[in-house]
């Protein structure tokens, strides 16, 4: 038998992991890249997808001498040679893709036209470990099919070669994962999969322009904060080196409760003169920053990169979608107290529900905060000008943060000492209690007496049945005006018509229901011509034919 012959395990110089013989797995040999129609073939013992030919695997590997300028690679399948500088006309390097000018070493083989700079050759390793942009070992496997792409900067793998994680099922281009990372301290270029481009570090202050602005904080950069900018022409893209670090290494995709159906990813908006908004705080997403976007392209839901990081969720019986904590948000009423939400606000987007945090039954009525000595009561502002004030010029503070305040939402007040704190700033005191008191599960006392139901029935689900009631009666009422106006339509419709009856009646009487005739006498007006001989009016020669 041929498999008793060959060896259960083997170590290929073209691939790190050890092989072991397998029964007609792939179609292609990873090293040759030519059709695998023998039995048997060799893949990667561990999660590499890694297949090749028996006699690929067994290739026996020549050393050759500094004389002989040849070189045996790991890239290829065959032998590099030393191109002589008068063939590197329009040459690119399968590593880097830069050109293979006469001033660099190049090998190469003319047969595939594969051609390596012998920089590159050298520094290219068979496997990547602690890498920046993927935590486990990337291993590089030459690659004979088309259907990947980089998951770092989203475009297609053409054939050839790849860095990859079976394990997580990543695919980088070569360049890609070789290219400088930030963590490098001499790194002038990096990559990130938030933009088609290099991006370079800004070395003068004369590169930031006027005022530019990070893609990802939305703060203003300026020296000496270190600054990556697009090195073509997007005169808008500037990235801080810090918000590099802390955005995500791929283009991955997230599940947010505000938006369940489908994922939504870090991207760049079109950049055009409308302002999108962010779905979650409702105010206006710049065309020129990154948010968190469905590509459903019926959705255009988008979320600030600040909105998509969920601070907490609460969930009630009767309802079914989570309340979500947002720390921002802009032209919306909180349901229980009627004011304006400003920060801290339990929001469920697809209901349109809005609620201050310390308007929940479960808020904790006392609280005890590092911030002041003595124990803080939730209420309203104890001072009546603050109730009363419209006055838009009005500025009222928070003692914890010494921050303007709205002055109409409920405080942690300490009476004996005038001390006002907003909910957000002891948000880390009420949340936990939040969650031990809360209410929204109290059960409903079972039976057949209402009066008890109604005494137990929890506050926000009383609201939602009002709420959900109110929306029914608003769309049975558009719904008896759009039955009204079908039947005004149809009343219309019937009119019409008769009159198109009486039309075609007279009109047949005047040409004896010769529908030829009636083509010839008005054959020299093209309006009338053209509709009789249009398709869709053929129905009218029928009528003056009977």
């Amino acid at each position: 038998m041929v498999a008793d012959l060959l060896k259960a395990e083997v170590h290929s110089f073209f691939h790190p992991c050890p092989l072991t013989i397998s029964l007609g797995v792939y179609h292609r040999c990873f090293v040759c890249f030519k059709r695998i129609n023998s039995k048997f073939s060799y893949k990667c013992k561990l999660n590499c997808w890694f297949g090749m030919h028996v006699e690929c695997a067994l290739k026996p590997i020549i050393e050759y001498s500094d004389e002989e300028c040849t070189i045996q690679h790991f890239t290829h399948a065959h032998p590099l040679k030393l191109v002589d500088s008068n063939q590197k006309d329009e040459v690119i390097c399968s590593i880097c893709q830069e050109l293979c000018s006469s001033s660099f070493s190049t090998y190469g083989c003319l047969e595939c036209e594969f051609f390596l700079h012998k920089s590159c050759m050298k520094s290219i390793p068979q496997q990547l470990i602690n890498h920046r942009i993927h935590p486990c070992t990337l291993i590089f496997i030459t690659y004979p099919y088309e259907y990947d792409k980089c998951d770092c900067c989203g475009e297609h793998i053409v054939p050839g070669m790849k860095f990859y994680c079976g394990i997580c099922d990543l695919n980088l281009h070569v360049k890609c994962a070789l290219f400088p990372t930030i963590d490098s301290e001499d790194a002038k270029e990096i990559k990130h999969f938030s933009h088609p481009h290099t991006l370079a570090l800004v070395q003068n202050d004369e590169e930031y322009g006027s005022e530019p602005r990070c893609v990802a904080c939305a703060q203003i950069c300026l020296a000496p904060a270190p600054t990556f900018r697009c090195s073509r022409s997007c005169s808008h893209f500037f990235l801080h080196k810090s918000c590099y670090v802390k955005l995500p290494y791929k283009s991955y995709t997230i599940k947010h409760p505000s938006h369940p159906d489908h994922p939504l990813t870090i991207t760049s908006l079109p950049y055009n003169d409308h302002i999108r908004t962010c779905d979650a705080c409702y105010w206006g997403i710049d065309s020129t920053f990154l948010a968190y976007s469905c590509r459903e392209y019926e959705c255009k839901f988008n979320l600030h990169l600040d909105c998509y990081k969920v601070l907490a969720s609460i969930s009630f019986s009767g309802h079914e979608h989570p309340l979500t904590l947002l720390e921002k948000i802009a032209d919306v009423t909180c349901h229980f107290c009627g004011v304006n939400c400003c920060n801290l606000v339990l929001r469920c987007v697809p209901c349109d529900i809005n609620i201050h945090l310390q308007c929940l039954p479960s808020a904790p009525k006392t609280i005890k905060h590092k911030s002041h000595l003595h124990r803080l009561t939730l209420t309203k502002s104890p001072f009546e000008y603050e109730l009363n004030s419209d006055e838009e010029d009005d500025e009222f503070y928070c003692d914890v943060c010494e921050q303007k305040r709205n002055q109409k939402e409920l405080i942690y007040y300490c009476v004996k000492c005038k001390f006002i704190a907003e909910v957000k700033c002891v948000i880390y005191e009420v949340l936990p209690l939040i969650y031990e008191n809360n209410s929204f599960e109290k059960e409903i006392p079972k039976g057949d007496d209402v009066s008890q139901k109604v005494k137990f029935y929890p506050k926000i689900q009383k609201w939602h049945v009002e709420n959900l009631l109110l929306k029914r009666i608003k769309l049975h009422e558009g719904q008896q005006e759009l039955e009204a106006k079908m039947k005004q339509i149809k009343g219309e419709l019937d009119g019409v018509e008769i009159e198109i009856r009486k039309t075609e009646s007279i009109l047949g009487n005047l040409v004896g229901g010769d529908s030829q005739l009636l083509i010839e006498l008005v054959k020299n007006n093209s309006q009338l011509r053209d509709y009789l001989n249009d398709a869709g009016n053929q129905g009218l020669r029928i009528v003056l034919s009977r």
